[in-house]
């Protein structure tokens, strides 16, 4: 066995690895095309393998959607994670730009994800309000740095509320942005949450 062809064989993927490959393939062409238009039929185009083969990864076209939405969803919420370090409505507002740059460079994706939610896929739905949970809970996180927000019954209600304005605020302002700048829309976004909370009754 020469050289060349062990190298090969060390280098070969298990079918673990290269069906994540095609996942993370599949994540980067949903970020500019809707899910309807992420087909079977891209992906191996795109991945030079067989549509024979993408099946035996994936199943079926339902399968394969939900396996790049869910890492997808993955991917938001690690890209999003606020900094271990630095005061509360610091880390917030971090978080708050790496979503929404986020969902910038992943427009039709993200959007396909909010479509679907609202619609009748279960599984999708599922996804979905995991991320939105993910990233909501985050402003409850008590550490050295304390607190954001307190964590009570109430003020989890006001911040679902305020996670879907938010949403559509970044959604709005990406059709468009001529409103307001990038930085006056992080402020308005963590300004109003606290606003929001602040009329709270306490427990």
């Amino acid at each position: 066995m020469t050289t060349s062809t062990q190298a090969t064989h060390r280098t070969r993927l298990t079918p673990e690895q290269r069906r994540s490959q095609l996942l993370d393939l599949g994540v980067r062409l949903l970020a500019t095309r809707s899910l309807d238009e992420l087909s079977i039929d891209l992906l191996a185009e795109e991945a030079g393998i067989s549509r024979g083969l993408l099946y035996h990864y994936f199943g079926n076209k339902h399968d394969f959607h939900e396996a790049v939405v869910r890492r997808a969803a993955d991917d938001l919420i690690a890209q999003t994670a606020p900094p271990a370090e630095g005061e509360p409505m610091v880390r917030l507002v971090a978080s708050l730009a790496a979503y929404l740059d986020y969902v910038v460079a992943n427009h039709e994706g993200y959007l396909s994800l909010v479509k679907a939610a609202a619609g009748g896929n279960e599984t999708l739905r599922e996804i979905y309000e995991e991320a939105r949970s993910a990233l909501n809970g985050r402003v409850f996180r008590e550490d050295a740095q304390g607190e954001i927000i307190p964590d009570t019954p109430a003020t989890r209600l006001v911040v679902r509320g305020w996670s879907a304005m938010t949403e559509e605020l970044v959604l709005s302002w990406i059709a468009d942005p001529s409103g307001l700048t990038r930085e006056q829309l992080l402020d308005v976004l963590a300004t109003s949450l606290l606003a929001i909370v602040e009329t709270v009754p306490e427990a």
